[in-house]
């Protein structure tokens, strides 16, 4: 499906066929493109500016306009608030990871070190957030005053996630030194978008052969991946060139930021190709354990049922997994193509409560399923931040926490939850649409440069000022009077 905009949004239905390509050429990503007046962006930022509620913030941690003396907030609006600071610090920790990533091709490993701590204790604080938040959805603490002071931990969490990075914002802006200059930190950006532009072809042509070989649902999820990975790479394009030249007008925090915008554009590219040859990895994977796992699966069913009989819970649980993997072995002898690892997800949940925490096939066959759920829902997640809540957010936090964790019982649940989180995004961009239509319906012009639209969904730039702005990382972003974060969970 797609957005309000140009940008294409999977869905993953059984219906769903993959996309077929649009014919974009790796040619095609190269042209100059002019940049359109700034009248469309200063009239789109003042609609934004008039549709948004007024607050100053830098970073998950600034302040608000706080409550009268002596009063306590409404817990709504505290449930509200510590959803937009989630969201907030989630957004700046894949912003500084992708800053990060950049920064040690230049600089190595060990100039970065200090950096790739102070974001993994960043992330340390805000998978804490997303557990406490997780709680609280399923209802944990119960008292209102519990759950007051529930969310306010959340909001502190994410605050701590801010202060992290905060605290090496400085010197990792010296480390990088592009205002100074953007030489090689352009160099290397360029090397990486040829890079990705020769294997966004070869991911298109990939996808074509899983399209053919497996069953729709097998690829749903990547749907329109290839052409949104061009988009990308098209405002990639745009933004190196300006980059280049504000570079020889020695404009160079102008440089600096066009830079950085590119090198967003080209991480989320990156996200969306391997994302297609991932995926094809583990159909192939799954194609060769589905055997294995089928016949695991009748041995576990045999024993289960037990020299005696069952009755009851457990005779049900057992006809039903016969009846499941009765349907499988119809579908794998058909001769028609199959999805492998649907059909893995199926014989794990009809036979996990017979044979939870076992060693084997099936353990391995509910791993698979769970982190391929969970590697599809983040590059999602990654893909579209622009629009995706808290919740969407949560659930998959929770995915990876589980398997994380490494229980064998715990990972059906985590595959539900991803799956859970997918939906739960999609639906999020179907309801909200793009951040920046906004803009263009108040501009005189569509868009300011090729591939903003798609820019501004996946959080590489703000809605509220896409071609001056800039994401917050490691720094946070300028203050400002007018914020455009995405609204409470539908």
């Amino acid at each position: 499906m797609t957005t309000q905009t140009d940008a294409p949004v999977a869905i993953t239905r059984a219906a769903s066929a993959a996309p077929a390509e649009n014919g974009t050429s790796a040619t095609d990503l190269v042209l100059p493109l002019a940049v359109l007046g700034a009248a469309g962006a200063a009239a789109g930022y003042g609609y934004l500016r008039r549709v948004r509620r007024s607050r100053e913030r830098t970073t998950p941690g600034g302040a608000g306009i706080p409550p009268p003396a002596g009063s306590s907030p409404p817990l709504a609006g505290l449930d509200e608030r510590a959803r937009e600071f989630l969201v907030e610090a989630d957004d700046r920790v894949r912003s500084a990871r992708v800053e990060l990533g950049f920064a040690e091709a230049l600089s190595g490993a060990e100039a970065v070190a200090p950096f790739s701590r102070a974001l993994r204790d960043a992330e340390h604080e805000l998978a804490a957030a997303f557990r406490m938040r997780q709680r609280y959805d399923e209802g944990i603490p119960e008292e209102e005053a519990a759950r007051r002071h529930a969310l306010a931990g959340i909001i502190g969490r994410c605050e701590e996630a801010g202060r992290r990075l905060d605290a090496v914002a400085g010197d990792f802006v010296r480390l990088r030194g592009l205002e100074q200059g953007v030489g090689e930190a352009l160099g290397v950006a360029e090397a990486r978008f040829r890079e990705l532009t020769g294997r966004t072809g070869a991911a298109g042509a990939l996808l074509g052969e899983l399209s053919a070989h497996y069953a729709a649902t097998a690829t749903a999820s990547l749907t329109g991946y290839v052409e949104q990975a061009k988009d990308r790479l098209l405002f990639a394009t745009v933004r190196l060139n300006l980059a280049r030249q504000a570079a020889d007008l020695d404009r160079l925090e102008d440089a600096a930021r066009q830079l950085r915008a590119a090198e967003g554009a080209v991480a989320q590219a990156a996200v969306f190709v391997e994302g297609v040859e991932r995926r094809a990895a583990e159909l192939r994977e799954a194609e060769s354990m589905v055997p294995a796992a089928l016949t695991g699966a009748e041995a576990e069913l045999s024993a289960a049922r037990g020299p005696n009989g069952l009755v009851g819970e457990p005779l049900a649980q057992v006809l039903h997994a016969d009846a499941v993997l009765a349907a499988v072995r119809r579908e794998l002898t058909a001769g028609q193509p199959y999805d492998p690892i649907g059909v893995l997800r199926r014989i794990v949940l009809a036979t996990a409560p017979l044979v939870p925490g076992r060693s084997g096939v099936l353990p391995a066959a509910a791993l698979l399923t769970a982190r391929s759920a969970t590697a599809a829902t983040d590059d999602f997640v990654t893909t579209h931040r622009g629009a995706v809540g808290a919740t969407a957010r949560t659930r998959l936090a929770e995915a990876r926490r589980l398997l994380s964790a490494g229980a064998p019982a715990d990972r059906p649940h985590a595959d539900a939850l991803a799956l859970e989180a997918r939906e739960l995004a999609e639906q999020d961009v179907r309801l909200r649409g793009n951040p920046y239509a906004g803009v263009a319906a108040a501009s005189s012009a569509a868009s300011a440069t090729a591939g903003t639209s798609g820019a501004v969904l996946g959080g590489v730039v703000p809605a509220e000022d896409p071609e001056g702005g800039r994401p917050a990382g490691f720094a946070p972003p300028p203050v400002r009077t007018g914020s455009a974060t995405p609204p409470p969970d539908p």
